[in-house]
């Protein structure tokens, strides 16, 4: 049986020399502080070296190039806005990767790890209505990234045995996965599952803090100001209407209405956008390339070639049932029918009077899915 993350990363940390307890005396730094001396930049890139190593091995690690093409499209004017603005110093710009990372897995969840890595759900780019949406979680997680709170909890904790070192650092993951919090908590020996839940969530200052500085870089790197307003209401209905284990995100970053009311206050402050968002085509494209990726069982490849755009659809959804359509019947094995849906598709963006030169990442995201097609047919 392949082992769980949590006990992967648990024998990396005891491989990598990690000690079986923290000092007794441990002081939490101040917020915008740097982090005390017992946890310096050295050991975190380390630490989350050591961590994606056992990561990349994980059957829900997904390597995908169209979406990691994309999500790499709206992180990299982050981190450069991050860096503009100094939110990034000179100690962790060259140590940490910077990377993000697929999880195939349909749970709306986000989250970053040391070193610099941020993992991504297929479910929370299926649920995020816009590119704007999607880009203003990354920012959150770029600031807890930045201002290096992860290593923060872990310089906090007094005592933390290795395996409760492991469920704070994982269990992002671990509990991320559908369904798999109570699991997550039972490979948690020693007593140690309440406070390794308790040590999962961000405090509620660091919340605050990630929110404030990631608003900043997320308006410097040119995003619509109204996508993380929207991302917060989007969450905070997820959360009255949906009691299940969809949504970790909630439970490793709990809304509170502050939050929501800082949200709101600074959408109002914020300035009016003077052009359309770019790339509008582009994000209904690889949503609907996360729906098919977090279910490729026949029935549900079956349902996505049966869609229908409602009547009233615009250009943006249309596109999405038909790359959709393309997308799953390849996985279906049925070249034909894939490529009758891309004729569609084209077609569809060709006679749409938004196709402009920000929209050519739509026209490319259908030739990728084209040349895959074609692979599949034999006609390298």
């Amino acid at each position: 049986m392949k082992k769980s993350l949590v006990h992967l990363v648990a024998a990396a940390l005891v491989a990598s020399g990690w000690p079986a307890a923290a000092p007794a005396q441990v002081r939490l730094p101040a917020l915008g502080d740097a982090v005390a001396d017992d946890f310096p930049v050295s050991t975190e890139r380390r630490l989350g070296e050591q961590i994606m190593r056992e990561v990349r091995r994980d059957a829900a690690y997904l390597d995908d190039a169209p979406l990691l093409d994309y999500l790499q499209s709206l992180w990299a004017p982050l981190v450069a806005a991050a860096r503009a603005r100094g939110d990034i110093g000179a100690d962790i710009d060259a140590a940490f990767a910077w990377q993000v990372f697929l999880v195939s897995d349909r749970a709306v969840n986000a989250f970053a790890l040391p070193g610099g890595h941020v993992g991504v759900h297929l479910g929370l780019i299926a649920m995020t209505a816009q590119r704007d949406e999607l880009a203003s979680v990354l920012a959150h997680e770029l600031a807890h990234v930045t201002q290096r709170h992860i290593a923060r909890r872990i310089a906090s904790s007094q005592r933390m045995s290795v395996v409760g070192m492991t469920a704070i650092l994982l269990g992002l993951i671990a509990a991320g996965r559908a369904g798999s919090a109570d699991a997550a908590q039972a490979a948690v020996v020693g007593g140690q599952a309440a406070m390794a839940q308790q040590q999962l969530n961000y405090s509620r200052d660091m919340e605050r803090e990630a929110d404030r500085i990631g608003w900043g870089v997320f308006i410097d790197a040119g995003y619509e100001p109204q996508g993380m307003a929207f991302m917060f209401e989007r969450l905070a209905q997820a959360s009255r209407l949906v009691d299940d284990n969809s949504f970790p995100y909630l439970r490793t970053h709990p809304l509170t209405v502050e939050r929501i009311g800082e949200a709101r206050s600074r959408l109002e402050a914020a300035p009016a956008r003077r052009a359309p968002p770019p790339n509008v085509f582009e994000h209904p494209l690889m949503q609907a390339r996360a729906r098919v990726l977090m279910d490729t069982g026949v029935q549900a490849l079956r349902r996505v070639q049966a869609q229908v755009a409602p009547a009233d659809a615009g250009v943006p959804e249309r596109l999405a049932v038909h790359y959709g359509q393309a997308l799953a019947s390849l996985r279906l094995n049925e070249p034909a029918a894939a490529e009758r849906a891309l004729a569609d598709a084209r077609a569809l963006l060709r006679a749409s009077p938004r196709l402009d030169a920000h929209d050519v990442r739509a026209a490319r995201a259908l030739d990728l899915l084209d040349a895959e097609v074609r692979v599949a047919r034999g006609d390298a």
